[in-house]
Parts: C-alpha cells; sequence; structure tokens
C-alpha cells in the first residue's frame, strides 16, 4: 500500500514524497482513511510505529478549506509533556509546508504573551498540554468553541501523569459534533472509561497487541547490587562493555536519582547530560538539540522525557532503576529500535526489584533473557539471581556466610595455597584435664575434695591469695 491510495490531498502527497515517506507505517494505513471519512478512531500501537503522523496527514488534508477565526482554533491536540507537543509541531512544519496553517504551540514553561499573539491572530491547528490550555481558557484567551477535531496523543501518559480530570474538563467544552481521535500504546481501564465516554462508535485500530514490543530491539536484564555506590559502578562497567553506542538514553525513575547519575558520569569521563521536569524549558530544548546533533551521547531522563523523545537513531537504553508502572517499561525501551532500525535495551535489576521485573515480563508476555557477555558486571560482588531468590531478609548467620564469601574473593590472588597455609599453623594445644582426672587425683574419691578455698587457690600465686 503506498500514501497514494489513502485519500489524502495531493498537497499532502506532495510533501509526503518530499519528506522521503515511501510506504505508511500498519498504524497509519489503518487510521488515515477512517478520519478522513470523519469518524472517531481509537488508535492502538506501539511506541514510534508513526502514530503522529497518522493524525498529522488527514488533519491537514481537512484544514486546507476554511479559516481559523481570531481566538477560535480549528483543531486541537493534547499532548502529555512539552517535548512531544515541540515534536508534532516539527511535524506541522514538515508535512504542512505546502499550506499556509497557523499553528500555536501552548506549553509551560515560556512566555505567555507570545503564545496569546498567535491565538489572537486565529489558529488553525493548537497543539498544547492540558494544564497551560486550560490556562489560557480560564483568562479568556482562547475559546474552544470552534474546534471540529480533538487529538488525545499518548493518553495512557496522561492518565499517569493525572491529567485525567483535565482532560474530561476539556472534553465537556468542546463541541459535541467534534471529531475525536485516540491514540495510545496500551489501554489502562481508565482510559476504556473514557474513551467510552467521549468516543462515538470509534474505529478501532490496533496494530500490534497491547503492551508489546518491536521485535527489532533486543532485551536483556543485568543482575545489580543493590547498594547505590556499587550500583552506579556496576552501570559504568556495563556501559565499558557497549562499544557500537552511537547515543543512549538512561532512565531512571527519580529526579535526584538523575542528578546523580550525570555528575557521577561526568566525573568518570562519560560524555553525560540530563533531562528532568524541574528543568525549565530553555534547558530541556537545549539539552534535547544537543543530543540530537550527538554533542551528548549519553541522556539521564526522568520518565517525564519517556514519552517525549523522538529521535530516531537512538541505540540504546539503559533502565537504571526498573520502572515501577510496567506500561513505562514499552514507552522507555520504545525510544530506540524506531522505523526498523536494531536497538538494545538494558535492565539493571536489584533483588527488590523482582516484582517490577515480573509484572513487565507478564504485560509483554515473554521472558527477557539475562545479560551474560559482560563479565566484569557479571562478578562484582553482592549479585544475585533475582528471579530464583526469595524475597525473605537473610538471616543473620547467611549474611555472615555472604559476607565472608566476598571477603574471601577480595583477597589478593598471591595467598599462599591452602596445604601450605595448614602447614604453618601451630599445633592445637591441648584442653587441660579435668581434675579429677589429672594423675595426682585419679585415686582420690570425690568426698575427699578439697573444699572451695583452697580448690581456687592453692595453685595461685601468693600475691594473688593475700587478704
Amino acid at each position: 500500500m503506498n500514501f497514494s491510495d489513502l485519500g489524502l490531498s495531493p498537497k499532502v502527497l506532495e510533501a509526503i514524497t518530499a519528506a522521503g515517506y515511501t510506504t505508511p507505517t500498519a498504524i497509519q494505513a489503518g487510521a488515515i482513511p477512517h478520519a478522513l471519512q470523519r469518524k472517531d478512531v481509537l488508535g492502538l500501537a506501539q511506541t514510534g510505529s508513526g502514530k503522529t503522523a497518522a493524525f498529522v496527514l488527514p488533519m491537514l488534508s481537512m484544514l486546507e478549506s476554511g479559516r481559523a477565526r481570531a481566538r477560535m482554533p480549528r483543531t486541537l491536540i493534547l499532548e502529555p509533556t512539552r517535548e512531544l507537543a515541540a515534536q508534532v509541531q516539527e511535524a506541522f512544519e514538515s508535512l504542512g509546508k505546502n499550506h499556509k496553517l497557523n499553528v500555536a504551540l501552548l506549553i509551560g514553561g515560556v512566555s505567555f504573551e507570545p503564545q496569546a499573539a498567535k491565538i489572537d491572530r486565529g489558529a488553525d491547528v493548537v497543539i498544547a498540554t492540558p494544564g497551560r490550555l486550560l490556562d489560557f481558557f480560564e483568562r479568556g484567551r482562547l475559546l474552544m468553541t470552534g474546534i471540529e477535531m480533538l487529538v488525545i496523543d499518548e493518553a495512557d501518559r496522561m492518565l499517569d501523569m493525572g491529567f485525567v480530570p483535565d482532560i474530561e474538563r476539556i472534553c465537556k467544552l468542546l463541541p459535541f459534533t467534534r471529531q475525536t481521535m485516540f491514540f495510545s500504546a496500551t489501554m489502562p481501564p481508565e482510559i476504556q472509561r473514557i474513551t467510552a465516554q467521549f468516543l462515538h462508535n470509534p474505529v478501532r485500530v490496533e496494530t500490534t497487541a497491547r503492551g508489546s514490543t518491536v521485535d527489532t530491539i533486543i532485551q536483556q536484564l543485568v543482575k545489580t547490587p543493590h547498594d547505590a555506590k556499587m550500583k552506579r559502578e556496576a552501570l559504568r562497567q556495563l556501559l565499558r562493555t557497549q562499544t557500537n553506542v552511537k547515543n543512549a538514553i538512561v532512565f531512571a525513575n527519580r529526579k535526584t536519582t538523575v542528578a546523580l547519575l550525570e555528575k557521577s558520569l561526568k566525573t568518570h569521563g562519560f560524555n553525560a547530560g540530563a533531562l528532568h521536569g524541574d528543568m525549565d524549558q530553555s534547558a530541556r530544548l537545549k539539552m534535547l538539540t544537543a543530543f540530537r546533533n550527538n554533542e551528548v551521547t549519553y541522556l539521564i531522563a526522568s520518565d517525564v522525557a519517556a514519552r517525549g523523545l523522538d529521535i530516531p537513531e537512538v541505540s540504546h537504553v539503559f533502565n537504571f532503576d526498573v520502572p515501577i508502572h510496567a506500561e513505562d517499561y514499552v514507552h522507555r525501551i520504545g525510544r530506540t529500535g524506531r522505523a526498523g532500525r536494531e536497538g538494545h535495551a538494558f535492565t539493571m535489576v536489584t533483588k527488590e526489584e523482582t516484582k517490577y521485573l515480573k509484572a513487565i515480563e507478564t504485560l509483554i508476555s515473554k521472558e527477557i533473557p539475562w545479560f551474560e557477555s559482560g563479565a566484569a558486571v557479571e562478578d562484582t560482588p553482592g549479585l544475585v539471581d533475582v528471579r530464583t531468590s526469595s524475597s525473605r531478609r537473610p538471616r543473620k548467620t547467611e549474611r555472615r556466610v555472604a559476607e565472608s564469601e566476598v571477603k574471601a574473593v577480595s583477597k589478593s590472588e598471591n595467598a599462599p595455597p591452602p596445604k601450605q597455609i595448614e602447614a604453618e599453623r601451630s599445633p592445637k594445644k591441648e584442653r587441660p584435664a579435668r581434675f579429677e582426672q589429672r594423675p595426682e587425683n585419679r585415686n582420690r574419691k570425690t568426698d575427699d575434695a578439697p573444699d572451695d578455698d583452697s580448690f581456687h587457690t592453692g595453685n595461685m600465686p601468693a600475691f594473688l591469695t593475700r587478704r
């Protein structure tokens, strides 16, 4: 199938050819024809499968007729993160170069007034995060009664970030006759409830099993000690074993861990940078640009960036922490192996993270193999097989045995052999015989034993027996 078979306008087809695209992906081929027929669409596809173009292309075709009025946009796209919203804007600039459309980007972290100026001039397309959009509405700077199409992208991520109440409020402010398109990689129960409430007879386009990962990603697990310092050392050893890293994203669960990893990797000579939610928008964009231009090799990021990075040639993903939510694993490793390229995903697992690992393997319906080729990582003291280990805390005796084994491993290789050690040991001293077993007392009866004073003091030096 070609793009020309989907019913897109000649202007859009010309832009697609200029961008170098030839064959639509499965989600694009399934969603675009229904979108052009003004039907509600529920699209479920893996991260990196081309969902953005699945709603940008039909939107461009439909916006060729008509014109937006001041403060009354015609279409609305909701995104969970600033980065993803900015990348959708870039898609409009690339694919919509033959259209004279006004696109407004409403995101936090930047000045309010320049964004308001675009709305005042009339915006055909508004790409926004929920919070900033409601801010515009509450200030009276935006009317949503003219919205013809609503797109909610990364709906499951919206749920994770707590945007569901905002989405419900926004949907109630829009015209009832609008067209709605939902796109997501996974489909939690709460998102199913929202789609049932706000979509009207939607066409369901599901290209892959929910929660599945692409086959081009080589997934592996790395046994890791729980100690924070040893865990960072294990990460550095793992990075050194991978000689084919073009660029990589290192994911951590906490912002504090992101900052600590950036400092640690830089100290040990790695070209690293950080990206997390506390950074202002200009700093985040600057870091993303440096990463795209290969000025930064290792980007340490929290989950706020897991859905917002669209960099086609990321070669590796390293999960320093096992994600608490199994769906986040799918989105993290989806940053690599995009557009049919080969990708590598390593997940560092401690004994305490076993339950999260089991949830991930249940979600993706496969068992992830262990990384075997990195001897330096496998030999790190304190590693355990998290799949077979019990969740109980080791007893004191077990911990003492484990500590003694670690000490034994850490001894010098020049230590003498066991036979030599045995020969050098001094002979054991015999224990003194009991009173009745001594030769001088062997024939004495028990009744003839001395009294307590003479028994305890008879053989003592005189200065100890003085009173």
